[in-house]
């Protein structure tokens, strides 16, 4: 929004404004104490590293590749890191992915890819910008939900702990991605005012992602925000009129369809992890609730 409401070409140093933004506002809570403690079991130095490199690249190749390349062409990077994200777990953490599971997630996809890519102009640069940026953005959803489902970080203390390290990377890219001139831009107030906002609202969306992914998995993320980009289709065709093509709606309706399937194959798996712990506990229970029934029983006959 940013990059083509006020003509900011500055990629690199917007996303470093955020973090800049986000890290005050969590100094501001922690000053408060109002910031999460971190977790007593202490997490590698490693990991939160690479997490905070990962968010850099993240980040500001994102928005990199928003200032060179259209919308369309973002999107269909953005479906590349559901296929990154199975690789990824696969390699790191020998995490498979079953068939159903696997043709679930293709339709959402093929769907997504239908509804939402009509324009893909791009410049060379800009989707070799786009293509670098998959595999970070893939580990980056999964670090963020593995550290907080298996570490027990909190998504602030995470981003409180993590903001620092993503600083001094995107510092660091700052020359090379970003074009000379800064200085001459037109740091009016309303310019201003719409970057600290879009910081603001950035530190929000952050804070929210970051929720998400330790509630649920990466992939689940994923196909959570491609839901609500198809919801958003859906809506300003029903509710303001918009068109976007008969090809679209449809693309919109099979994603919606395949995660439903996805959806429901991750409850059934849930429930079927669940109830065999109920079998093997509910005998040692009936088991114990007999001896203490005859156990109140011979003790009520001793009274007597």
């Amino acid at each position: 929004m940013v990059l083509q409401t006020v003509k900011f070409k500055f990629p690199i140093l917007l996303s470093l404004i955020h973090y800049i933004v986000s890290w005050l506002l969590m100094a501001v809570l922690n000053a408060f104490s109002l910031l999460p403690a971190s977790p007593s079991k202490s997490t590698k130095l490693s990991a939160l590293f690479t997490l905070g490199f990962v968010m850099s690249l993240s980040t500001g190749l994102a928005n990199v590749s928003l200032k060179y390349n259209s919308i369309g062409f973002y999107q269909m990077a953005k479906i590349a890191v559901t296929p990154s994200i199975v690789m990824a777990e696969f390699v790191l953490y020998k995490k498979k992915v079953s068939w159903p599971k696997a043709l679930a997630l293709t339709v959402v996809s093929i769907g997504v890819a239908v509804a939402t890519v009509t324009d893909l102009q791009f410049h060379f640069f800009g989707a070799c910008v786009a293509l670098a940026w998959i595999v970070p953005s893939a580990v980056n959803k999964i670090l963020w939900s593995r550290l907080q489902q298996q570490e027990n970080w909190t998504a602030l203390a995470l981003m409180w702990k993590t903001t620092p390290i993503t600083l001094i990377f995107l510092a660091a890219m700052l020359p090379c991605l970003d074009p000379p001139g800064v200085l001459s831009f037109d740091w009016n107030f309303i310019n201003t005012l719409v970057i600290l906002t879009s910081a603001i609202l950035g530190f929000l969306l952050q804070w929210s992602g970051a929720l998400a992914l330790g509630a649920t998995s990466a992939v689940s993320h994923v196909v959570l925000g491609q839901f609500k980009t198809c919801i958003i289709l859906l809506g300003n065709y029903y509710l303001f009129g918009s068109n976007p093509g008969i090809i679209s709606i449809c693309g919109a309706f099979t994603a919606i369809a395949g995660m439903s399937v996805y959806t429901y194959l991750n409850l059934k798996q849930q429930s079927n992890k669940i109830f065999p712990r109920q079998a093997t506990l509910l005998p040692k229970s009936k088991l114990s609730k007999e001896n203490g029934t005859s156990q109140n029983g011979h003790y009520s006959a001793e009274n007597v």
